[in-house]
């Protein structure tokens, strides 16, 4: 197969996020196109071995070490000063060594190496080294840039950690990189919403479409054995949340919602995840007398076992892109509830439709859905034919698309 048919996937990183599955996925994906596919990553955690699909070929950008040819580059390449503005306006501190750089000269090479036919970028660092190497490396590589995050949130928090001026000029690099990007995605009609509103770029520049969610191997992951002792016969329902333990997710809000299911009859919570809130999720657990009833076991590394038993998948979160977890249980036949966050679970759920939706940080509403859902759960086989719209086959087709690329 010639260069013309290979794809390149640029990820932050190949950790267990959310946005990180879904670009191991698109790779897997291209593979079962025909295409050769290489996955690339330049943050610190990665690879994850059981995420990436056999036959994509990991590309690790931290490998360049070339400080010495840093300065000569950036002389002859007047497009890497986009990337060194960037990092010196989010750096978290004055005299922050300049990696973002590195990477830069690393996917120039790997782009005049491989030239790929089209590289999928996807976050905000990942979206400006693929516009600015492309530039710089001149190799006729198509790029799609893709946002999975929701835009305004980020740059709230960016304010809060660098200042608002400077946050508004790294957007402001960012929106000209995104502008010279062959397609720009965005993964929902609220992400896609949101970004042009917030980066004020025309909304017909921005095409919809949904992650890569659900891999091939999620329906056998989701019948393996479960060896867990709640899940035992005639045991209390279990409520199931799953994510990082971070403010996103707001499990505080699900520990205070249980705690009033509890009040009503009896269940059982277990949160899958790991992150920064874990003392105060457990603080609050204790507070709350559900120690006996609430447990946090920490990352797992198959969760659709555990949505496949589960009575109810609850996602609280305070904003998403999407919403992959939400995807997840549904393919995996759990009754869902949710926030009615911005963006992605009213579309997954179509305004209610395939699962009760509540407003943000409301543990009183998000009780009594969950209370009427454990009541009268909905089929499964229609929750699993919803979830199954998003596989990672299916929303690929759109993917080569954008990005005008044929069958093979």
């Amino acid at each position: 197969m010639s260069r013309k048919d290979r794809i390149a996937v640029l990820a932050p990183s190949l950790s267990d996020g959310g946005v990180e599955r879904s670009q191991a996925n698109l790779a897997g994906a291209f593979v079962r196109r025909g295409h050769p596919v290489d996955l690339l990553f330049f943050d610190s955690e990665g690879p994850n071995p059981r995420q990436v699909p056999p036959a994509v070929q990991v590309v690790d950008l931290r490998a360049e070490r070339r400080w010495t040819r840093l300065g000569r580059f950036m002389l002859a390449n007047p497009a890497s000063f986009a990337v060194l503005g960037w990092h010196l306006l989010m750096a978290p501190r004055p005299l922050a060594p300049p990696y973002l750089m590195l990477r830069l000269m690393a996917l120039v090479r790997y782009l005049r190496h491989k030239s790929p036919a089209v590289m999928y970028a996807s976050g905000d660092r990942a979206n400006l080294l693929a516009v600015q190497a492309g530039r710089i490396a001149g190799a006729d590589t198509r790029t799609v840039v893709m946002q999975f995050t929701n835009m305004s949130v980020h740059l709230e928090r960016d304010a809060g950690r660098v200042g608002r001026r400077r946050a508004r000029a790294a957007l402001w690099l960012l929106r000209r990189a995104c502008l010279r990007a062959d397609a720009i995605v965005g993964i929902s009609d609220g992400a896609a919403e949101n970004m042009s509103v917030t980066a004020r770029i025309p909304r017909e520049r921005i095409t919809t479409i949904y992650s890569p969610v659900v891999a091939p191997e999620l329906p056998a992951l989701a019948r393996a054995r479960l060896d867990h002792p709640w899940f035992g016969a005639g045991g209390p329902p279990v409520i199931l949340g799953v994510g990082r333990l971070v403010d996103q997710k707001d499990f505080e809000t699900l520990v205070r919602a249980f705690a009033r299911v509890r009040k009503q009859r009896p269940a059982r919570l277990l949160i899958l995840g790991e992150g920064k809130r874990r003392p105060q999720l457990e603080a609050l657990v204790v507070a709350l007398g559900l120690d006996a009833d609430a447990a946090l076991p920490g990352f797992v590394a198959n969760p659709f076992a555990y949505m496949r038993c589960a009575a109810v998948f609850a996602l609280s979160s305070r904003w998403e892109g999407l919403g992959n977890v939400l995807i997840e249980a549904l393919a995996c036949g759990c009754p869902v509830v949710s926030t009615d966050c911005v963006a992605g679970p009213a579309e997954i759920l179509r305004d209610g439709e395939y699962g009760p939706l509540v407003p943000v940080g409301d543990d009183a509403t998000l009780a009594s859905a969950i209370l009427a859902t454990l009541d009268d759960p909905p089929p499964r086989q229609r929750l699993m034919a919803r979830g199954m719209q998003f596989t990672a086959d299916r929303v690929t087709e759109r993917y080569a698309g954008c990005a005008g690329l044929g069958r093979t």
